[in-house]
This record gives structure tokens, C-alpha cells and sequence, in this order.
């Protein structure tokens, strides 16, 4: 049985083959007129015309004087018809291959092809070939089909290439950005990009990235959050701003969460909470419609219909209800029994806080949705404003669909007295050994203490593209990160090269 060495080997026998005849393997330019589906869905109007499409070749046939070969671009595919008599022969200064050179060229192999737009005796629309150059000779063959989870993640491009549906998810995942940018640019809001390496690091509660730049000779945090930078352009002036791009919190994978991914954050000067949420569920709705064409999901167990009205629970009720637990006047004790009970993890470093938290995870689990969740108690929330109604809790929203919190905003805390006194809580926590625990951000204070207005910030990431298009995490990014691993047939293939670990 051939094996991958043998595959490749002959296809660099072709290649120097094909230096010889003159042919450059890897020219630079490529002269496309037409993509594939567009040959085939104008056909009518573009039928006896001239074009050059160029792409992949996923499969060639030749019999005699005949040829055919299927071109795949990132449109979709078309089929080249070659006649021997109306091909160009080779013109290797031209990059031309004819009819004689067919068999240097493979499945994987990049071409262009000029010719007329027609039907075949079969009713296949086609090009009828009139010349023909190589654009890219490729050395592995495509797999016909790609099932292997490992090897998918791994060379992605493989998967992209072989598994159209792959593709299309990642054509989605840019909609739903693309929407998600349309709908607040359209809105008023700005774009700022803020930096990715940070002193301090905060906005979440998450586990840092450690980096060192030497030009200053200090270490930097990757940013867990766009939050904080983004809260200084209020103050500086801003009135709504937005970012989208990456964040990392060192943490373990689940099918829900990367230490990457990419995340979108706004903050609306003069607005509260509760404009936030009329402003979230109209944008859930555009931004989902727009990448789905649908407002209705059925997603894993959940049937999910976003264009319905959404529920409002509230915090303390919804633990009372289900664990019979004031979340205001409870014990660590009381709550670690009520873990064990559900048979969830109760950590020797435990607080009240993360107990309690896990005790709400417990029972988002089951809810369809859409749900928003208010009045968050203030020891969890420690960035947001009280409510001035109840000083315990806070001015928070989170949706709640499939299972998940799908986002997280609030009435921003903008008394730099009260954040202060919140940042000691929070350092207090990490000197006992709470590693996700808030930094103190001096600086942070000290811009509120020049004064930012009122205002109400969200932030949600990719994690809402991955539960509406019913992929784990890894699945809806491109390139999950994976432990480097150097397989043997790799080895075997480049002997020469150090490949390292």
C-alpha cells in the first residue's frame, strides 16, 4: 500500500519534471475573470463568452483526446472541458501546460484556465478549455474525505479544504462579527482598538498570560478584558466605544471556553443597565438573523426561539427557590453543604462568592432561554454600581440561553471611592489564593477620580457564535491551539530538518 513518502515522492519526480520542460511550479501572478459559481449560475448570460477562472483541481479524467477536470474555488466548482485539437500545446515562458503535460498534473494542483463558457453533450456546464497554466503543484495528496478529530484540528487547512461545511462555519463566524460591528457602528459607537499587553490586568476574573518586554525590561499581562482601557476613554471623552478582538485568560479548555478567543466589548456614556438590556435584545436579534437567516434554534436539548419575549429572573429568588439559601445571609459552610449535596466541587480554597456562583452555574445548565438574569449580589460583581434600591446588589444583566451566559453587562461603577474599596476586597482575596481574583488597578482609580459620567458596558464573545451554530470551542475557531506534537511520518518525510520536541 502506497504510503504518504510514496504519494509525495512521485509528485517531486512531476515537479522536476516540470522544471525542466521550462515551467515555472509557483508563479506570481494569476488573471481570473470569473469565479465557478459564477461560470455556472450566469450561464445563460455568459454562454460562447471568453473567461479564465482559476482554483484547485479536485479530480481529472482523460480519455484519448478528452479531458475533464472539476475546479474548486472558494466559490464553489466548475467543470473544465479539454479537446485536444483546441488546447494550447506547451508554452513553458507562459506557465502553459497542453494536453500532452495532463499527466504531470494532480488532484491539489492550483490552474487557471481560459476558454469558452459552454455545455457538454451531457448538459454540464463547463469551460471549454483553450489553455491552461499551472499556478501552484502541490506535493500531498487531499484526503477524499477527513474524519480523524485529532488530524482535523491539526491541519485545519486540510479540513477547510476537504469539508465545505468547515469552511462555511468560518464564513458565518466572520458574519456574525461583521454584524455585530455594523449594528453598533450604525448605532453611534466607535471603534478604539486598546492594547493587548497590559501592567494591570483586569475586567474579569480569570487567570493571566505572563509575558516580558524586554524593551522596558518589565513584565506585561495579556489583557483578560477590554474593560478597563476602554472605561479611560469614557472618561477621556468618549461617549459610546466599542473593541473587538482578542483576549486570553489561562485556564483549561471545556467546549465552551479557550485561553484565546475573540471577544467585543461596548460602553454607552449616560445610559443604564436597563437601556443596555432593550439595546442587547434588539442587537441579539439583528446580529443573529444576519449570520443565520433564523431566530429559531434548536441547540443540543434546547429549543431556543430569540424572537419571543425574554424572561427576567432574579438572582437571590432563583437560589432561594432551587437551594432554600438567603445568598445575602448564608454561611461557607451552608454553602459547601449545598454543593456536596449536588454533588459539585467544593474547593479547600472555597469562598462564599464562588460557592454561591457555582450553586447558580448548577441551575443555568437547564435553561432554554432567552432569560436575563438581574440583581446580582455585589460580592460577585465587584466592577458594577449598586442598585440604589438595594445596596446588596448590583446593576447587572446577563442573558441566559442554552445553558449559558451569552454575555454579561451593567450600570458601570464610576465612584472611584467605592472601586477602590472593592480592589482592596478583591487583592485581599488573591493574597489567600484566589489567582482569578481582581488586581488593584491604581491607575483605573485614578481616572475615575477625574470623573467618568454614568454610563452601562457589555461584553460578549465568540462563545455566542459557538452555542448558536451548535459547535464546541474548538470546533468554532479556525486554529484551536493543541500541544505541539511532531508526528513520525513527518519525521520520516524531513530527516534532515530539526523539528525540535
Amino acid at each position: 500500500m502506497a504510503t504518504l513518502q510514496d504519494y509525495r515522492d512521485e509528485r517531486l519526480r512531476k515537479l522536476a519534471q516540470l522544471k525542466d520542460l521550462g515551467v515555472a511550479p509557483y508563479p506570481a501572478d494569476s488573471h481570473r475573470t470569473h469565479d465557478a459559481d459564477e461560470v455556472v449560475s450566469r450561464f445563460d448570460e455568459l454562454q460562447g463568452q471568453t473567461v479564465t477562472v482559476a482554483g484547485r483541481i479536485m479530480g481529472l479524467r482523460k480519455f484519448g483526446k478528452l479531458a475533464f477536470i472539476v475546479l474548486r474555488d472558494q466559490s464553489g466548482q466548475v467543470q473544465l472541458f479539454l479537446h485536444a485539437p483546441d488546447v494550447a500545446v506547451l508554452d513553458a515562458p507562459k506557465n502553459i501546460v497542453g494536453m500532452s503535460e495532463l499527466p504531470l498534473l494532480d488532484s491539489g494542483d492550483f490552474v487557471e484556465a481560459t476558454g469558452d463558457v459552454i455545455k457538454t453533450k451531457t448538459g454540464e456546464i463547463s469551460v471549454g478549455v483553450k489553455s491552461l497554466r499551472l499556478l501552484a503543484k502541490s506535493l500531498r495528496p487531499l484526503p477524499v474525505e477527513l474524519h480523524d478529530k485529532e488530524q482535523r484540528l491539526r491541519r485545519r487547512y486540510v479540513d477547510m479544504a476537504v469539508n465545505q461545511d468547515i469552511r462555511d462555519r468560518f464564513v458565518r463566524r466572520s458574519k456574525f462579527w461583521q454584524a455585530t460591528r455594523d449594528y453598533l457602528n450604525q448605532n453611534g459607537f466607535v471603534e478604539v482598538n486598546v492594547p493587548v499587553l497590559e501592567h494591570t490586568t483586569g475586567g474579569a476574573d480569570a487567570n493571566p498570560f505572563v509575558t516580558h518586554m524586554d524593551a522596558l525590561d518589565q513584565d506585561f499581562y495579556l489583557r483578560i478584558s477590554h474593560e478597563l482601557p476602554l472605561k479611560r476613554l469614557l472618561g477621556a471623552g468618549f461617549e459610546k466605544v466599542y473593541d473587538i478582538g482578542p483576549r486570553f485568560r489561562n485556564e483549561n479548555y471545556s467546549d465552551e471556553h479557550l485561553p484565546e478567543h475573540v471577544a467585543m466589548e461596548w460602553y454607552w456614556a449616560y445610559a443604564n443597565w436597563q437601556d443596555g438590556m432593550k439595546f442587547m435584545e434588539a442587537m441579539y436579534k439583528d446580529v443573529l438573523q444576519k449570520t443565520f437567516g433564523t431566530l429559531r434554534f434548536r441547540l443540543g436539548g434546547f429549543e431556543v426561539d430569540m424572537g419571543r419575549e425574554w424572561e427576567v429572573w432574579d438572582y437571590a429568588t432563583v437560589i432561594k427557590d432551587r437551594y432554600g439559601i438567603d445568598v445575602y445571609d448564608s454561611s461557607l459552610d451552608e454553602v459547601k453543604k449545598a454543593l456536596a449535596d449536588n454533588k459539585l466541587e467544593v474547593e479547600q480554597t472555597e469562598n462564599r462568592a464562588r460557592g454561591i456562583d457555582k450553586l447558580w452555574k448548577n441551575i443555568r445548565k437547564d435553561v432554554a432561554g432567552p432569560v436575563w438574569l438581574i440583581n446580582t449580589p455585589k460580592f460577585i460583581s465587584p466592577l458594577a454600581k449598586s442598585n440604589p434600591d438595594d445596596d446588596r446588589v448590583v446593576q447587572r444583566f446577563q442573558p441566559v440561553i442554552a445553558g449559558s451566559e451569552l454575555g454579561n453587562g451593567f450600570s458601570e461603577l464610576n465612584d472611584p471611592i467605592d472601586q477602590l474599596d472593592r480592589f482592596k476586597e478583591q487583592q485581599a482575596m488573591r493574597e489567600a489564593g484566589d489567582d482569578e481574583a481582581m488586581m488593584l488597578d491604581i491607575d483605573f482609580v485614578e481616572m475615575l477620580e477625574y470623573g467618568m459620567p454614568p454610563a452601562c458596558g457589555w461584553g460578549y464573545s465568540e462563545r455566542v457564535f459557538w452555542i448558536f451554530e451548535g459547535v464546541s470551542a474548538r470546533e468554532g475557531v479556525p486554529f484551536p491551539q493543541l500541544r505541539y506534537e511532531v508526528d513520525e511520518t513527518t519525521k520520516s518525510v524531513y530527516p534532515d530538518v530539526d523539528l525540535g520536541k
